[in-house]
């Protein structure tokens, strides 16, 4: 007998949803060295401001939400330092930490997220902009949690390709390294997914754009405050749709743009726009909010034609929250004393900067042979949304999408916290940034694999 096919439909949720945005952008003076060739310490202008944006769910008036925050920042520079900030939230508005997702862009242009240091220019600037950015986020949150009104957030895919993989054998026959920068001989994962905000009118309150691509584009040369291609990337959205336009980084710790490493603000722009434009295709390319596109029969013309038809289907409510540890075994780095005595004891800038930046994750991490790196997991209807706050392979993303291939599965890196690159196991062999930057050993990947893979069957029982 024949069965009519499936009908077309996307991983959705319904429920109450609020959105608020704040400013975040750092005063013009703020130290924002993130780069150890840059020859500037301070920040001379600002290209586009920066913003923070909270997301609610709730199944119900009244029910636990689920807070995902989007901010345009790069990192944090310790993991303490993130876990007072989070501490004090979880705190001040009484939520537990499994239900909080405080998500980074990741972009390189904007000042660090790090205690202020007399010793570096500008650095006075940084404990009340990071004291602004906890205000921030709290009026965010509250305000959205406020507003939230019945809406529908589904998801669908789509494909962009402003991302490349950015691990290339150094073409200098005498080195044996890898560098970082476009590798023209390798493709990258170009899987965007694109979220869709929508009210019982039908209008479209806010979308969702997850992409993996490091926001590298500007580099030392750059002497702006900027999200780099982020903020056209909203722009473009925000202009197109009329409603907000969130940025969730996806596992990119082998990609970036082909062009990077610049001070031209406008190419950041350029590639801003292609993946806004991108992500507006996948918008367009959706079913109405709530309905599925069905077969309907065959009507006989010219030709026997099939005819399909958009009818309501059921959409979850559901809403779940996993947070899980992955024991990662560490490198037998120095201690954190002892990298602080060779970063004293160094001339050379560049290196001086690694060796703070390794002191840094050493004092995050402590002095043992492993640490356990949380796991968040949560269940939004029929999608998943999964990181941590390292900074995984993109083949992790290509893993978990593959093992569950009937979930939108939302993939991001550097939240809540930020402690290293996570590579994978044969990358060990090589001379690359990723592998000895990490304090992170051989097989992390792998782990952190397994621990999400455990986390979204747990969220499916």
């Amino acid at each position: 007998m024949n069965q009519h096919p499936p009908a077309r439909r996307h991983c959705a949720f319904r429920g109450r949803i609020g959105i608020a945005r704040e400013d975040i952008t750092p005063p013009v003076g703020i130290y924002s060295r993130n780069w150890g060739a840059a020859k500037h310490d301070t920040a001379k202008s600002i290209h586009r401001p920066l913003t923070l944006t909270a997301l609610t769910l709730a199944s119900s008036p009244g029910g636990d939400p689920l807070i995902l925050v989007d901010a345009d920042l790069g990192w944090w520079g310790t993991l303490e330092l993130f876990s007072r900030f989070q501490e004090r939230l979880l705190k001040e508005l009484s939520f537990e930490s499994s239900r909080v997702v405080f998500a980074l862009s990741h972009t390189h242009a904007s000042a660090p997220l790090t205690e202020p240091d007399l010793s570096l220019p500008g650095s006075e600037l940084l404990g009340p902009w990071m004291e602004r950015v906890y205000q921030a986020t709290v009026s965010a949150i509250t305000r959205a949690l406020a507003d939230a009104n019945e809406a529908i957030l589904d998801w669908h895919k789509g494909r962009c390709a402003l991302a490349a993989v950015r691990d290339f054998p150094d073409p200098d026959p005498t080195a044996d390294r890898m560098i970082c920068g476009f590798n023209p001989a390798d493709g990258a994962d170009d899987t965007l997914l694109v979220g869709r905000i929508t009210d019982p009118s039908g209008t479209v309150r806010a979308t969702l754009v997850n992409y993996a691509c490091h926001p590298t584009t500007l580099a030392w040369e750059n002497t702006t405050i900027s999200p780099d291609y982020i903020g056209a990337m909203r722009e473009t959205m925000e202009k197109a749709t009329g409603a907000t336009a969130f940025f969730l980084q996806g596992m990119s710790g082998d990609v970036a743009p082909r062009q990077q490493y610049v001070g031209d603000v406008e190419v950041a722009d350029r590639h801003g726009r292609q993946l806004g434009f991108a992500a507006l295709a996948a918008l367009n390319d959706m079913e109405p909010a709530g309905n599925q596109l069905c077969f309907d029969g065959v009507v006989e013309s010219g030709a026997p034609l099939a005819v399909w038809r958009h009818q309501p289907h059921e959409i979850s409510s559901e809403l779940r929250a996993v947070e899980m540890a992955a024991d990662l075994k560490l490198k037998d780095w120095p201690t954190a004393d002892e990298l602080e005595q060779q970063r004293l004891s160094c001339d050379d800038r560049a290196l001086k900067e690694r060796l703070r930046r390794k002191r840094d994750i050493r004092r995050s991490l402590g002095d043992g042979s492993s640490f356990p790196l949380p796991v968040h997991a949560w269940r939004i209807g029929d999608a998943i949304l999964i990181g941590c706050a390292g900074e995984a392979y993109s083949q992790l993303q290509q893993n978990l999408r593959s093992r569950f291939p009937d979930l939108a599965v939302i993939c991001m890196n550097v939240i809540n916290g930020w402690g290293g690159y996570l590579p994978p196991a044969d990358l060990y062999d090589v001379d690359v940034y990723p592998v000895w930057q990490t304090p992170f050993d051989r097989g992390c990947l792998e782990r952190i694999t397994d621990t999400m893979t455990r986390a979204i069957k747990e969220l499916q029982r």
